[in-house]
Parts: C-alpha cells; structure tokens; sequence
C-alpha cells in the first residue's frame, strides 16, 4: 500500500504564490509518474501538472504560473503556484504511479487533498 500525504495549501490573496509538497510512502518500488490534480465545487477534478519521468504537462490554464518538480530521492513532488487568480481556487490532490515490485501491475495513488483558496 501507497500513502501520499499533501501539505501546503491555503488561503492568499490573487496575484499571491504558494507551494505545495506531497510526498509517497509504503510499498514504492519504483514511481513512474506524479501529478496534481483539481477540483473545484461543482467541478469534475482536472489534471493540473504531472511529471512522467522528467516529462512534463500542464494544463493550458496555469502554464507559466505553476511549475511542477520531483525530488526522486525523497519520494516527493512540488507545485509552485505563482500569479494565483480566484479561479484557481479548489482541492488539489496529488497522484502517484508506482510498481511496488518489477514484476507488479502499476497503481495509482491519490492524497487526500489541500485546499487552495484565492481570494479577489
């Protein structure tokens, strides 16, 4: 079993910066992707930014503001979020893609999420 723990959410002002962390644990092998994901009230959850082995995406929507980045050492991947706007106001979840042996069918994780709040 995978746990993924999230940290960093919050509440700022638009035009603010915030940085959010998540980090994997438990039966990891091997992690073959990390992202962060969205959802807001009423919403269906979107991808927001997702690392694949050095790989990256984002959505159109917050490309050059957020930056995604991985610290394969520890297991643990970031979301710098700069030039926030109110719409960018949601839960953010993190997932992780990981074997936790060669051999295993890859899984996915999902965090429990960290709300962002960006007031106007």
């Amino acid at each position: 079993q995978v746990q993924v723990v999230e940290s960093g959410g919050g509440l700022v002002q638009s035009g603010g910066s915030l940085r959010l962390s998540c980090a994997a644990s438990g039966s990891i092998f091997s992690i073959y992707a990390m992202g962060w994901y969205r959802q807001a009230p009423g919403k269906q959850r979107e991808l927001v930014a997702v690392d694949r082995g050095g790989n990256t995406n984002y959505a159109d929507s917050v490309k050059d503001r957020f930056t995604i980045a991985r610290d394969n050492a520890k297991n643990t991947v970031y979301l710098q979020m700069n030039s926030l706007k109110p719409e960018d106001t949601a839960v953010y979840y993190c997932q992780v893609g990981s074997k936790r042996d060669p051999y295993s069918i890859p899984t996915i994780s999902w965090g429990q999420g960290t709300q962002v709040t960006v007031s106007s």
